[in-house]
């Protein structure tokens, strides 16, 4: 599996973001797809998730900004960042999850080249 993915940029403070990701390859057995950020000199952090089936979740502070939303068909997944604080400048990272098979596979996680979010006060 593959993640490409993009809609970073340079924004003012207030403004709005739209990051999309694409999966390509094996995507069939793709459950979990997520958002993840990682700011300079801090650990990378969950942002939001969302599964196949469209249950999805939020890091607490950040739930009333961010949207995440799949296409399962086209195997994307986007995050709309409204309200953008300087502090959500980081690099974000898309992320795809497969579930294990019992006895058959033991499951992975896969990991985009993250697009870099900077936001001037």
């Amino acid at each position: 599996v593959q993640l490409q993915a993009s809609g970073g940029g340079l924004v003012q403070a207030g403004g709005s973001l739209r990051l999309s990701c694409v999966a390509s390859g094996y995507v069939y057995n793709i459950n979990y797809m997520g958002w993840y950020r990682q700011a300079l000199g801090k650990q990378r952090e969950l942002v939001a998730s969302i599964s196949r089936g469209g249950n999805t979740s939020y890091a607490d502070s950040l739930k009333a900004r961010f949207t995440i939303s799949r296409d399962t068909a086209k195997s994307t997944v986007d995050l709309q960042i409204n309200s953008l604080e300087p502090e959500d400048t980081a690099v974000y990272y898309c992320n795809a999850e497969v579930p294990p098979i019992l006895g058959v596979y033991a499951g992975a996680t896969y990991w985009g080249r993250g697009t870099q979010v900077t936001v001037s006060s």
